[in-house]
């Protein structure tokens, strides 16, 4: 099983991993971090292949992958 860890202090709410996502787990929350970005949030459902197209396409490096 893979998933994947989203560092929300570090997400600047751009949604590419959004984009990026082929099974579409990843998506923006209402939720705001401390500088006031929506952030992105991963959908834990076993379905994450860890194929780390959101971690390649985020600019901040907030995304890590872990595949077990």
């Amino acid at each position: 099983m893979s998933y994947i860890m989203i560092n929300v202090e570090r997400c600047k709410g751009c949604g590419l991993c959004t984009i990026a996502c082929p099974k579409k787990l990843v998506t923006m929350s209402d939720e705001l971090n401390n500088l006031g970005f929506s952030v992105a949030v991963f959908a834990e459902n076993g379905k994450c292949t860890g194929c780390a197209l959101c971690a390649e396409m985020c600019p901040d490096v907030a995304i890590t992958v872990f595949k077990e």
